[in-house]
């Protein structure tokens, strides 16, 4: 445990990181867990369910992707490297950062094809972008869901994963 920082102030922020890793394993979780059920839905049906997600999950994965990778990064930071602690808390920073990677890949694209309809804020518009002219993803629509429902599941076991590992870490 770091000496520059009281113990109990660096629990507490164990506790901070490990909540906002959760958050974010939450967020993409809760995708997955629709999958199922939304994979019943017709064209039209999906496609109108598709911006209910905004803006809860956009500030879900804001605070716990952003928060929980920099909050994992400053523990690793703090984390004497020569113990089993250290190691695992790099482990899940870097499923993190992998996990958010896939978003920007595989979701946000996807995100842009089903919020090109939807008013947004300024500050969302830049954020999601807008499809260009000719973008191929308006291609086939079950290609798109298929593709957004995939990218949440992986993401899904990858934040499991981070948080087991951060679990894993705390106790040590």
């Amino acid at each position: 445990m770091p000496e520059r920082i009281g113990a109990a102030m660096f629990i507490a922020f164990q506790v901070l990181t490990l909540l906002l890793v959760a958050v974010a394993m939450a967020t993409a979780l809760a995708h997955a867990l629709e999958w199922p059920g939304k994979a019943r839905l017709d064209r039209e049906t999906y496609i109108a369910v598709q911006p209910i997600y905004y803006p809860g999950f956009t500030l879900g994965g804001l605070i716990g992707e952003f928060g929980g990778m920099v909050a994992t990064l400053l523990l690793v930071l703090l984390t004497p490297r020569d113990t089993p602690a250290f190691w695992l808390t790099l482990a899940a920073l870097t499923i993190l950062v992998v996990m958010h990677l896939l978003y920007w890949m595989l979701t946000a694209p996807v995100n842009k094809f089903w919020l090109k309809d939807t008013a947004l804020s300024a500050s969302a518009n830049r954020f999601f972008g807008r499809p260009r002219d000719g973008d191929a993803l308006g291609a086939d629509w079950t290609v798109l869901r298929d593709r957004w429902e995939a990218s949440h599941a992986w993401r899904a076991l990858l934040g499991v994963t981070a948080l087991v590992l951060l679990a894993t870490a705390l106790a040590h």
